[in-house]
């Protein structure tokens, strides 16, 4: 129709801003998630540690799906959608400028569960590698023949969003809780220097995600 009524690429572009529009519409976080979604979304640092799942910034469309489609109680189709939509949405942080500075510490057992079946944890594998790749980015995994280990009360996210102290983030069996009180944050904090520690290099651990690729 732009073409046909010579409009010089006018409707074209509204079209697209309508299309964004409809996207933005489609983005549906939980309740409980909100107010962490918000602080994620203006954050300079953030540095996750995941013990049972992918985290989620980080996760494929197609392994985002299985996780909200095998969640019991089942969610209906449609909330599965916008939850999956809202997911993946929130990787724009890593398309800013400047992009926040992140880094994931990953249990090496996470990495064994083939969630989806082999086809859907081989793409999540390679977006793996392509996260860890990114300048802002530091992936590392912890492997599981460490004898010692420093967070087994489970993961947890430290967050600092632009110009407010840092926070951090816990959840579990969808109960969430965000904890601001300083001296419980620079405890997660002192945790998760120490977790790091004990992981493999980010080098290294890109080396073993790709081990795993091969081993298949």
């Amino acid at each position: 129709m732009d073409r046909l009524l010579a409009c010089g690429g006018l409707l074209e572009s509204a079209a697209e801003d309508v299309e964004r529009a409809k996207t933005r519409r489609r983005v549906r976080h939980p309740e409980w998630f909100k107010d962490y979604a918000r602080l994620e979304a203006e954050a300079v640092e953030l540095h996750d540690y995941s013990s049972l799942a992918v985290p989620g910034l980080l996760q494929t469309e197609a392994h985002a799906r299985v996780v909200f489609g095998a969640r019991q109680p089942l969610l209906d189709e449609v909330t599965v959608e916008q939850r999956v939509t809202a997911r993946l949405d929130r990787q724009q942080i890593f398309n800013r400028w400047p992009p926040p500075f992140t880094t994931f510490t990953i249990e090496e057992s996470v990495l064994r569960r083939p969630l989806g079946g082999w086809d859907v944890h081989r793409e999540q594998l390679e977006a793996l590698l392509r996260f860890g790749g990114l300048r802002s980015v530091e992936l590392q995994v912890l492997p599981m023949e460490r004898k010692e280990h420093s967070s087994l009360g489970g993961p947890f996210i430290l967050l600092t969003p632009k110009g407010k102290p840092q926070v951090a983030y816990l959840e579990v069996q969808h109960i969430s809780r965000l904890i601001t009180d300083p001296d419980e944050v620079r405890i997660l904090a002192a945790r998760y220097g120490s977790i790091r520690a004990q992981a493999l290099t980010p080098e290294e651990s890109l080396t073993l995600i790709e081990k795993m690729l091969g081993d298949r």
